[in-house]
């Protein structure tokens, strides 16, 4: 077993990408490279910066590499709005996204706080 696989974080991440993917595949034909191809994008980048950081020796790293994956997760937000005022997303979707978004937030920080206190 992979260290990331062993964090209820990245699993989160995992399912968070799934329902990103899900979603996006009703937006419209023409987005496909634009905004679905972006969200897409920083919705794996989650689970994949939280996999590559739990790889790395140095609990600042790993701590570093959290900080990205939080900033990729913003991106998904801020993509979010402009798919619901796009009409892409209906307020429903978009809170789904936005309440899920939250949790990971909020776990992200969590584990980045406790890689840094721990020491480096």
């Amino acid at each position: 077993m992979f260290n990331c696989e062993k964090l209820e974080v990245w699993h989160k991440a995992i399912e968070f990408a799934d329902v990103i993917y899900g979603l996006t595949r009703e937006f419209p034909g023409d987005e496909r490279f634009g905004l679905t191809k972006q969200m897409r994008r920083a919705a794996v980048s989650i689970s994949s910066n939280i996999a590559e950081g739990s790889s790395r020796v140095s609990r600042k790293d790993f701590a570093h590499f959290i900080e990205i994956a939080v900033g990729s997760l913003f991106e998904v937000v801020s993509q979010s709005c402009i798919g619901k005022r796009q009409g892409f997303l209906d307020e429903v979707n978009y809170q789904k996204i936005y309440v899920l978004a939250e949790e990971q937030s909020r776990m992200l920080s969590g584990l980045r706080r406790s890689l840094l206190e721990t020491g480096v």
